[in-house]
């Protein structure tokens, strides 16, 4: 049982890292798309609006993370809700564009900061604090079909559920036989 466990911790850690990895990229694309964007925003069009030109390419990149994570990193975790799942992870990365732009207009109307490189990084700083923010609430909240319904973790709550004796729940599967004959399925 313990070594049992011990796989299966590993298997999830394994697919928590990939999941990790992927996002990373997914999100290195959009900080790109965000800071690329917000800079030349913040330098051209906007460039006195450096809180608006935050949120317009937080905007941009968010479109496509949506898209990226929905097709790639958690493909196999979509809701068959599509409305719900988009409208879960518009509220997510509201919040996600909330902490990037509230640290650059903090840093501008809270603190005073005029140089658009500090108002700039200010605006980074949010960003890594919200990639931490949004992955954990993608992960449990927008794309999130539980595990169960991958094959390699159908049968992961067994070896952490304990029936009121002390041993293990059966799956649904796997019934032991009883005095009555073998198990029914």
């Amino acid at each position: 049982m313990i070594s049992a466990l011990a796989d299966r911790i590993r298997g999830l850690a394994s697919l928590f890292w990939r999941e990790v990895a992927k996002f990373g990229a997914v999100g290195g694309v959009a900080f790109v798309i965000d800071n690329g964007l917000t800079y030349y925003l913040m330098h051209g069009p906007m460039t006195d609006s450096e809180a608006k030109a935050r949120f317009v390419g937080a905007t941009v990149a968010t479109i496509f993370s949506w898209i990226a994570n929905r097709f790639w990193t958690f493909r196999h975790r979509r809701q068959d809700n599509v409305v719900r799942e988009f409208v879960m992870f518009v509220i997510i990365n509201g919040i996600g564009i909330g902490i990037s732009t509230g640290f650059t207009a903090l840093a501008k109307y809270g603190l005073g900061v005029t140089d658009k490189n500090l108002l700039f990084l200010a605006g980074v700083v949010g960003i890594l604090v919200a990639t931490v923010v949004r992955f954990f609430a993608y992960r449990f909240l927008v794309f999130n079909k539980e595990l169960d319904e991958e094959p390699a973790f159908s049968h992961d709550h067994e070896l952490i559920e304990v029936h009121h004796h002390g041993a293990p729940v059966a799956a649904d599967n796997e019934r032991q036989p009883s005095a009555d004959g073998p198990a029914k399925s």
